[in-house]
């Protein structure tokens, strides 16, 4: 996931601030777990509305979708990896294997 001056540098080109204090709050290490849990983004949301403003809860929602991205593209890329092997592996005309996007 990205780390935390990566966060604030797209927040900046989104928004022309950091929000550093943002960043550092969802990604404390005593509650990391917990502010990235999407199930709570609304509460975490209005935590940092009430302390920094609305835009800076859209940027608590970038953060986590930012997260959520880097993430899945980590293990999708593993998944794909793994399965272009596979299908390689039962293919005795290589030329003849499919392409996967």
């Amino acid at each position: 996931m990205p780390e935390i001056p990566e966060h604030a540098a797209a927040s900046k080109a989104r928004t022309g601030k950091e929000y550093l204090e943002v960043h550092q709050w969802v990604d404390h290490p005593d509650h990391k777990t917990e502010r990235h849990d999407i199930t709570k983004i609304l509460e975490s949301a209005a935590i940092i509305t009430e302390k920094y403003g609305a835009e800076a809860a859209q940027e608590l929602v970038h953060h986590i979708a930012e997260d959520i991205t880097r993430r899945f593209s980590k293990h999708l890329a593993a998944h794909h990896e793994g399965v272009t092997d596979t299908i390689l592996y039962f293919t005795s005309n290589k030329s003849k294997c499919p392409k996967l996007p």
